[in-house]
């Protein structure tokens, strides 16, 4: 699997007070296989289930806060 880690950075804010990470299809496949894990204080990774959404050849990955962490995924 290929992973691709983010930041809090990297989110942008949306309606309702939530913030999404958004990625094309050509970077992290169709998201069939997607996991997203969230790092903890410690430096571990904890897997968690967001909200997808698709649109078009983009993937929105939708949480209520944002946070580091890293999606593993299938090319």
């Amino acid at each position: 699997m290929s992973q691709k880690n983010f930041n809090k950075e990297d989110f942008t804010k949306i309606k309702d007070g939530e913030y999404q990470l958004e990625y094309t299809i050509s970077e992290i496949g169709e998201g069939a296989d997607l996991i997203v894990e969230r790092m903890t204080e410690n430096g571990n990774y904890e897997m968690i289930q967001p909200q997808l959404r698709k649109s078009n050849d983009k993937i929105s990955i939708i949480w209520d806060s944002p946070f580091d962490g890293r999606i593993l995924f299938n090319v």
